[in-house]
């Protein structure tokens, strides 16, 4: 039973990681790459990780499993959107079907600063077209 369990899982995460492989392949831009990535990626690694724990059933292995899981969980979607968040502010552009640009407003491309839309006191301030930026 175990054998079949610890196959079910590196298969399943042998599949999210070529899946996560082919994303990066065909998506049209950073964004959608990165989100590719991150979450089929990381979901392969950890059904992998979970599938060497059944394997070895040591609890040193399964220890180790257990922190490269949590280390997994913890820095793949914080070093994506850095990542994405330094490919926008490089100037990389968006994919041409973007629905939405939420940073467009509020980006100064010549200072690199970001605005959050509101002033120090909480109110919102006019964007540089003179529109009022949602807040």
């Amino acid at each position: 039973m175990t054998e079949v369990l610890v196959s079910i899982l590196l298969l399943a995460g042998a599949s999210f990681m070529v899946l996560a492989a082919i994303g990066v392949l065909r998506l049209p831009d950073l964004p959608t790459r990165m989100h590719a990535t991150t979450k089929a990626g990381a979901l392969g690694a950890m059904l992998t990780m979970g599938g060497v724990a059944f394997y070895f059933a040591d609890s040193t292995v399964v220890a180790r499993a257990i922190a490269i899981v949590v280390f997994i969980l913890l820095t793949a979607p914080i070093a994506a959107h850095v990542i994405g968040r330094a490919g926008y502010f490089t100037g990389i552009e968006l994919w041409e079907g973007t629905v939405k640009d939420e940073l467009r407003e509020r980006y100064d491309p010549e200072s690199h600063k970001l605005s959050s839309g509101l002033d120090h006191i909480g109110k919102k301030v006019e964007s540089r077209t003179g529109e009022d930026r949602p807040g």
